[in-house]
């Protein structure tokens, strides 16, 4: 199995005990996993971007340009949905999760849904 990189929108400070931010696009910082085999090798955290610049599109970008594959996300509109899938990055709906490391264990077990239009916001980001 190949390496993924995994982000997670965290509330501060970040890390596999940081609660998951319930909205990719507004939280204060990702925690980036990476993991192969089901097994976590690396947690770091990345800043994210002002809105502003690039609307909702600029999480999208700025998680592409720092090589993450997939995400695992609360909420998030139609618009950031279709821009993840556009450059290749696959989507987990994973709000229930008590904190990122249990999310992302959920996640290399198999047992997060797949983000679908049913879990995206009418029109919010």
């Amino acid at each position: 199995m190949e390496t993924i990189t995994i982000a997670i929108p965290s509330e501060m400070p970040g890390g596999l005990d940081a609660a998951v931010g319930q909205h990719f696009g507004h939280c204060d910082i990702y925690t980036i996993v990476e993991a192969k085999d089901g097994k976590i090798l690396d947690v770091r955290t990345l800043p994210n971007v002002p809105h502003q610049q690039g609307g909702c599109m600029a999480p999208v970008n700025h998680l592409a340009q720092n090589g993450v594959t997939v995400l695992i996300a609360g909420g998030m509109g139609m618009r950031p949905l279709m821009g993840f899938q556009q450059v290749g990055i696959q989507v987990f709906h994973g709000s229930g999760a008590p904190s990122v490391g249990h999310a992302v264990q959920a996640l290399l077990m198999g047992s997060l849904p797949t983000f679908s239009t049913e879990f995206t916001c009418g029109g919010g980001h």
